[in-house]
């Protein structure tokens, strides 16, 4: 009878220690597995910092340029204009025409440069508003006559906030430019649609395209999955050689 009692003390004891032992390894997994999520949300967290810090280093930069391009060039050429002019008009001869036709042409450069300008300072862009930049934009390669290009949406306003509007016009700005330098595109469609929840903006081209697995890794494709990553949009590219290329960004806007 005693050894019955002692086998069954045993054996509780047994089941005590053993559950003991496994609610210690649940409750340290759980203690590990908060820990490493923590660790994750600080590493995500930190990693959008940076990200944020490098868009905001790169908006100032291209404010500095605006800026600069602004008040200095475009002032120091609008002097060089006028005394060109001062001078036209003193001329009686042959050349003056010629003369004239150099003034306008310099004006033209001088109006160019106040329209980059325009589009580079972000404090324009956010003003104007997402539309408005990227018709005026579109405008401005229409008159260099550099593309067939055109913007496709029923939308005259987008509902998103200044920040947000000004980081995907960003992007779309970099797309033009990289079909600009790369593509050897003749013609270029900018179709956005919204719904309530989700702005869709597409990039088409009927360039040169590339091979996406080996041609990936330039600094235009970087800066755009970088600005599309700090408002959480999804950005994709697709492209076939000799059939052109098309960015896709969708914007969440919840």
């Amino acid at each position: 009878m005693e050894l019955n009692n002692l086998v069954i003390i045993f054996t509780i004891t047994l089941l005590i220690v053993v559950l003991t032992m496994i609610f210690v390894y649940v409750i340290f997994l759980q203690k590990k597995t908060t820990l490493l999520i923590q660790q994750k949300e600080k590493d995500m967290r930190f990693e959008k910092e940076l990200t944020t810090s490098q868009i905001e280093i790169k908006e100032q930069t291209l404010n500095y340029i605006g800026q600069e391009l602004h008040d200095d060039l475009g002032q120091k050429l609008s002097v060089v204009r006028l005394r060109q002019n001062q001078l036209i008009s003193k001329i009686n001869t042959a050349e003056k025409e010629e003369l004239t036709e150099l003034s306008e042409l310099l004006g033209e450069c001088i109006q160019d440069i106040r329209n980059l300008s325009k589009t580079l300072i972000t404090e324009q862009v956010i003003h104007f508003g997402l539309m408005e930049s990227l018709e005026r934009e579109v405008l401005k390669i229409k008159k260099l006559r550099l593309l067939d290009i055109e913007i496709i949406s029923q939308k005259h306003d987008i509902d998103i906030s200044p920040k947000h509007g000004l980081i995907l016009f960003r992007i779309i700005q970099e797309s033009i430019n990289n079909i600009l330098k790369h593509s050897r595109a003749k013609k270029v469609e900018i179709k956005i649609d919204e719904t309530p929840s989700i702005l869709s903006i597409m990039i088409s081209d009927n360039g040169k395209g590339f091979d996406t697995t080996t041609e990936n890794d330039g600094s235009g494709l970087k800066n755009m999955q970088l600005r599309a990553k700090i408002i959480q949009a999804d950005f994709s590219i697709s492209s076939q050689l000799e059939k052109g290329t098309q960015t896709t960004i969708i914007y969440h806007k919840n």
